[in-house]
């Protein structure tokens, strides 16, 4: 397009030209005076004014000889393509110029540059920067066009960025016009799901970050980077344009083996009868673009970059052979070789967890990250199970599990939204060693905060750079302690009260009991004095402080130094240590000492330990009441509750029926009260199979039950059987979990809530023995705080993991390998979570109907509208006669619920 004297008549010019920064260029700004300067610029300037009117006169010329028919009225877009009276017309853009040997002489490679950034400079719409496509930038950077071009020459294009998707090349299609009506009208019925699926995958892929931003991009995994990625990506675009069918108008290729997919993955089909079915259509449909099998069917999952990464560790749990260990063959730690043997905003309200002080408090110190609403705020959760269902073989895998808080409340703890970023393998459970494990999301979640990655947004279409912090963690009580590097064992259980833990110890019970209460009481309160009600002392001690991250830290200075693993004998602590077993890998993130809130009590097992201590103590079971022959023992020793104390009789010893358990009369009322007990559809599962009449048990009960027991059963039971202040003390233990547990808090009920929790751990303190008192009643009495730290706790307990871990049990289908089973399963349904949001008219776990949906009113009833209401009937419809209770209350209820006879009763 230019003529043979462009290379040499501006050779010199681009040997002056280097990349930003070089040594040519600052020696001529040295050098250089303001008038030569001047001079330069206003040179570069004409020369680029050449050089775009030269390019337009060649893309004509070009455009008369690949046009179809008379141009009439045509203009040059951005992406290489002539418009005609509306019709497009695409011509092919020459390439070859990319791998020529010669770049600074070679007229075609000079003719081949120009081409690309004319394209460039029109897709940049006025912007003098774009991404400079080099062999060494490898489009990372934004550089202004003149130094994109002086690299083009010096170092030369990136021959793999075949594919100018940066600088204005489409994926276009040639067609003629008299063609352009039914290719529409057939093509875009089948494409629109997956093709806007694809568009936002490589708009996220090739994301465009903001101009201030100078920091290399990543590029591990880039489909620009790797030929392999980029050809099954356009194989998928090919796919979702191919009709399944000669003449199909309903589905692609792609989308049809996606629906596929989503279905096999909500019914539960094994991959024989998916493998069956793909056979029984092909014979059916020999003309279907249908896959072979399977697994051929999940390879579109990595080309869609679904893909996890495997990490060796130390089987001792030492380290991770990971970034500066990742070529060792054995550990440094321990010796032992690894790859040979095995590889709405109210002050007064919260409703989420944005409406928490710690929220609240976290904005105000990083106001830089609560400036954009996109940047996200994760929990973290993590638990072990047995993937084998058999307790009897030790196994115990840990999912890490994060779960973003940024979504409204009816999303933000639904199980498609979590994110598995880590699989810790069994068999043995890490424990303290966990943190050698979590280093690779440490580093990814500092990364995120301090860098941040850039994300593209498919709302507002624009790619900004995404920040994420951690906000807390959720864990049961044991795993709360091998996260927090806190014990959560011995005198010094709690960590809440830290150095100022009460415990005693029981002789004959041997454990700690942790009681003391009443010095959580106002210092004037009257019970401070009472000494035979309690333990026979006064307590005018002050409550335990609260300690900030500064404390905590101070406390941690005093601890030894401590490696992980397990091939070496345990560590004794020293009186300084007190409970303190590790610097936890969470002190690592700039801001965890400054949050108010790091690690979370689970209400689920604290609410299931307290109502397992109250039901087997009240039924008297034996070995798992707390009134037992040991606890009376340590009554004698600590000298009070003298009428429960043992009865010796000679030779015989007998214990006085306490208050507290029911009689053997008493037990079987209530176990058949509880076997006729009926719940709605939905609200508890049934439980009157864990009640046998016949032997006066109940066995068998999950914590759900236990928590639906604790709030709605327990106030009636205990009412008819135990004497008042017995009764009330419970009821009030009830009901301060039914309003803890509420979706919706009041912070100023909360802080009444914790008033009543001391009020009602001293009055069971007056009622039940000191072996009653194990660690998790007393925890009861720091959950009002942090939900005024936290928010709601339906945010920060464990029931929704505990479903979510319930469905890795049922991947595992491969019990030699259950972790690889869990990996696998994980990524495949987690793309086609993400695909079904682009699918329509197909059931996905975004559209699915909840379980009992109130489908409003029938469309035409003959009577009053009070009776149009849908049910759903179970079992076979019997006639009854209503008795005149019945009768006299559905007459009051139509009467004061029924519009139509609203005139009537004025």
């Amino acid at each position: 397009m230019h003529g043979g004297n462009y290379p040499r008549e501006t050779e010199a010019r681009r040997a002056g030209w280097r990349d930003c920064g070089g040594a040519a260029e600052e020696q001529e700004r040295g050098e250089a005076s303001v008038e030569q300067r001047w001079a330069r610029d206003k040179e570069r300037e004409r020369w680029e004014s050449r050089r775009e009117t030269e390019a337009s006169r060649a893309l004509v010329a070009a455009s008369r000889d690949w046009a179809v028919g008379s141009v009439v009225s045509c203009g040059y877009s951005a992406d290489g393509a002539w418009w005609r009276r509306g019709t497009r017309i695409s011509f092919g853009l020459d390439k070859s110029w990319m791998n020529l040997p010669d770049r600074l002489r070679s007229p075609a490679y000079a003719e081949g540059v120009n081409t690309f950034l004319t394209l460039a400079r029109n897709h940049s719409r006025g912007i003098d920067r774009i991404r400079c496509p080099c062999r060494e930038c490898r489009n990372m950077f934004f550089l202004p066009i003149f130094e994109v071009e002086s690299h083009l020459y010096i170092k030369g294009i990136n021959p793999n960025y075949t594919h100018w998707i940066f600088h204005g090349e489409e994926e276009t299609r040639s067609f003629n016009a008299d063609d352009e009506d039914s290719e529409r009208d057939g093509a875009d019925e089948y494409i629109d799901d997956m093709v806007h699926m694809l568009d936002d995958i490589r708009s996220g892929t090739f994301v465009d970050v903001p101009q201030d931003h100078t920091d290399p991009l990543p590029t591990s995994g880039s489909i620009l980077d790797d030929p392999s990625s980029s050809s099954s990506f356009d194989q998928l675009l090919e796919d979702a344009r191919r009709p399944l069918l000669p003449g199909c108008t309903k589905f692609s290729k792609l989308s049809f083996i996606v629906k596929l997919l989503h279905i096999k993955t909500l019914g539960g089909w094994s991959i024989k009868s998916f493998d069956m079915l793909l056979n029984l259509l092909r014979a059916a449909f020999p003309d279907a673009e249908l896959p072979q099998s399977y697994e051929e069917s999940r390879s579109m999952e990595r080309s869609l970059g679904f893909n996890y990464h495997k990490i060796h560790a130390c089987p001792n749990d030492c380290i991770l052979f990971w970034k500066e260990n990742a070529y060792l063959n054995e550990c440094p730690t321990c010796d032992m070789r690894w790859h040979k043997e095995q590889r709405l905003t109210d002050q007064a309200t919260m409703r989420h967890p944005a409406d928490s002080e710690s929220w609240k408090r976290f904005d105000e110190e990083h106001s830089w990250f609560a400036q954009d609403a996109r940047n996200v705020r994760l929990g973290m959760a993590s638990d072990g199970f047995n993937p084998f269902n058999n307790m009897a073989k030790p196994y115990s895998i840990w999912p890490v599990i994060l779960v973003p808080y940024n979504l409204p409340p009816w999303l933000c703890m639904k199980d498609q939204f979590f994110m598995t970023s880590l699989i810790i393998p069994g068999p043995k459970s890490a424990g303290n060693d966990i943190d050698v494990y979590l280093q690779p999301l440490l580093d990814e979640l500092i990364e995120f905060w301090e860098h941040g990655i850039p994300t593209f947004d498919a709302s507002t279409k624009e790619t900004f750079m995404l920040h994420a912090a951690l906000m807390w963690t959720i864990n049961d009580f044991p795993a709360y302690g091998n996260l927090s590097g806190w014990s959560t064992k011995g005198k010094l259980a709690c960590p809440s009260c830290n150095e100022g833990t009460d415990s005693n110890w029981l002789k004959y019970g041997r454990k700690h009991c942790y009681m003391g209460h009443r010095r959580f009481l106002p210092p004037d309160h009257m019970w401070r004095r009472r000494k035979h009600l309690f333990n026979g002392k006064e307590d005018h001690r002050m409550l335990p402080s609260v300690l900030e991250g500064v404390d905590v830290l101070a406390q941690l200075q005093m601890l030894g130094d401590v490696q992980f693993g397990k091939a070496r004998r345990k560590r004794k602590r020293t009186a300084e240590e007190l409970n303190w077993t590790k610097y936890s890998i969470f002190f690592k993130l700039p801001y965890w000492a400054t949050l108010r809130l790091r690690y979370n009590l689970d209400v689920m097992h604290i609410e299931k330990n307290i109502f397992d201590n109250i039901l087997w103590t009240l039924m008297n079971v034996p070995g798992k009441t707390k009134d037992n022959i040991n606890s009376r023992r340590d009554l004698e020793i600590l000298g009070y509750r003298k009428e429960l104390h043992l009865k010796y009789e000679g030779e015989r010893v007998t214990m006085p029926h306490a208050l507290y358990t029911l009689h053997g009369d008493e037990r079987n009322k209530f176990c058949e009260w509880l076997a006729d007990v009926k719940f709605p559809d939905g609200f508890a599962s049934n439980i009157s199979r864990c009640v046998s009449i016949r032997d006066c048990k109940i066995s068998g009960l999950k914590s759900h039950n236990c928590h639906v027991f604790m709030q709605r059963l327990l106030p009636i039971a205990v009412g008819g059987y135990l004497r008042s202040d017995i009764a009330l003390a419970l009821i009030e233990l009830s009901t301060f979990f039914k309003e803890l547990c509420a979706r919706t808090l009041d912070v100023n009920r909360l802080s009444q809530l914790q008033t009543d929790i001391i009020t009602i751990l001293c009055k069971l303190e007056m009622i039940f023995p000191p072996s009653f008192f194990d660690i998790m009643v007393h925890l009861a009495v720091h959950l009002p705080r942090e939900a005024i730290l936290g928010g709601p706790v339906q945010y920060r307990w464990m029931y929704p993991f505990e479903r979510y871990l319930g469905k890795f049990k049922r991947y595992v289908k491969n019990k030699a390998r259950p972790e690889g089973s869990i990996a696998e399963a994980y990524i495949h349904i987690e793309c086609l979570t993400f695909c079904s949001m682009y699918l329509q008219d197909i059931e996905t776990k975004f559209t699915r109907m909840d379980r009992n949906v109130d489908g409003g009113e029938a469309e035409n009833i003959d009577g009053f509208k009070i009776f149009n209401q849908k049910v759903r009937p179970i079992g076979m419809a019997l006639n009854l006669q209503l008795s005149n209770k019945l009768f006299t209350e559905a007459t009051w209820y139509v009467l004061n619920n029924c519009d139509e006879i609203a005139s009537y009763l004025k």
